[in-house]
């Protein structure tokens, strides 16, 4: 903890990327508590609600694509700003979708949301090492990543609460708000000119008007290094019961524990406690782990993580069913952690917009399938059985990772990304 505390003190902009990050993904799980919790008092179905994540997941992964390209062509901190001001503006309009009968302006405005999504999320993954030294990057992706699981606690909680207690269009207008303050915090960073605009080769002009050749391009390169293709594989292994999960949670604290919004709030709150404790961890274990040592500790996550969800499915108590799903997540902290500071440390700067949007792409499209499949089931089958099914298919991804590692598939990569291809700066006076 002392290096993030050092971190903060000391890189003026990554205090200010990381104010925004706080308020403004406090402020999503407000919106995200206040939807489900919505949607399912308007319908008592769990299909409704695996309605709301394909309205959220179709977008995201059509936008993808088209955000990993202009991340790598134009200048990734005004991206940023324009996703937060118009994901703003969908926030407030929220308020429209309360009044019964009006599900449909949910959808409508959740899929508009996710649709700008990827160009703040991908864009905030490929600044960090314009923003950090390369000695700071692991803890700055530590930071980053623990961050956005604390808020999933804090926003759940406080969101659960708000939903309750003080009605549906308090939660939307907060989650308005909190976008305007993360545009504010992204306007102030300073570092040289051109230093979040990719370096890369001069765009002739057959490939300004092709983008689709420069995704292309994208897609080559992750290719060409294996230990990439490995973590799409593992987006896709994991994905897989991942999407079942996050409908889940509405239905385990309404249909199962008989807890309503308060019950959600709860479940992932737990959830975002289990992956900041995770966060933490691996923080503090990847630096002393060798590249073999990495790729088992990747394994044993997902068995962690499979194993404890099924438990969850399973807990009778409300107190194990609140453990079993903080371990679970805690053991997704880890590997995400790891994996996260590998790709920064080997992909290059021209590419990096378009591999994290990808990586985004191809978790979203597979969750969306397993999310459908979630949501047919759900009024059909026992919920707790649905999950089980989503853990285990969340932890084969060990069985595939392990499989690659003792192959000789996943050799360890040349560094080329945040250390050696590009200037990184964490103060505008450095």
């Amino acid at each position: 903890m002392a290096g993030f505390a050092a971190l903060l003190r000391t890189n003026q902009n990554y205090r200010y990327t990381w104010m925004g990050q706080v308020v403004s993904e406090v402020g999503d799980h407000f919106n995200t508590i206040a939807v489900f919790s919505l949607i399912l008092a308007q319908t008592n179905s769990g299909l409704a609600v695996a309605g709301v994540m394909l309205s959220r997941a179709i977008p995201m992964l059509l936008a993808g694509p088209l955000a990993g390209v202009s991340l790598d062509r134009f200048n990734r901190r005004q991206l940023m700003i324009w996703s937060d001001l118009v994901r703003a503006v969908l926030a407030g309009l929220f308020v429209l979708g309360v009044p019964a009968g009006r599900s449909w302006v949910i959808y409508l405005l959740s899929a508009m949301m996710m649709a700008a999504s990827p160009f703040f999320t991908s864009g905030r993954a490929s600044i960090l090492p314009a923003i950090a030294t390369k000695d700071e990057l692991h803890t700055a992706n530590s930071m980053t990543q623990t961050t956005q699981w604390t808020t999933t606690a804090i926003g759940s909680f406080l969101g659960g609460f708000s939903a309750e207690v003080m009605g549906y269009e308090i939660a939307f207008f907060l989650n308005a708000v909190s976008f305007l303050f993360s545009a504010l915090c992204i306007s102030k960073l300073r570092v040289p000119e051109g230093a979040f605009v990719a370096k890369r080769n001069s765009l002739d002009e057959t490939k300004v008007v092709k983008p689709w050749q420069d995704y292309k391009e994208g897609l080559k390169y992750m290719r060409s290094i294996p230990l990439l293709a490995g973590l799409g594989f593992v987006s896709v292994g994991w994905a897989s019961g991942g999407g079942a999960a996050q409908i889940l949670f509405a239905l385990f604290g309404d249909r199962v524990f008989h807890r309503g919004a308060m019950g959600t709030g709860q479940l992932w709150g737990s959830a975002g406690l289990g992956l900041v404790v995770g966060g933490v961890f691996a923080h503090r274990l990847m630096p002393r782990l060798n590249f073999a040592q990495y790729k088992k500790t990747i394994s044993l996550a997902y068995i962690v993580h499979g194993a404890s969800y099924v438990c969850f499915a399973l807990a009778e108590p409300y107190w194990l069913a609140l453990l079993m799903i903080g371990l679970s997540r805690a053991a997704v902290a880890v590997s995400s952690v790891m994996n996260f500071t590998q790709i920064l440390r080997i992909v290059q700067d021209e590419f990096r917009g378009r591999v994290f949007a990808t990586l985004e792409t191809l978790t979203w499209g597979v969750m969306m399938l397993s999310m459908t499949a979630a949501g047919l089931a759900s009024d059909h089958v026992n919920t707790r059985w649905i999950g089980v099914a989503s853990g285990l298919l969340s932890s084969t991804t060990a069985i595939f990772w392990y499989w690659g590692d003792v192959t000789g598939r996943l050799p360890e990569p040349v560094s080329g990304g945040g250390e050696e291809d590009i200037e990184v700066h964490g103060d505008p006076n450095v």
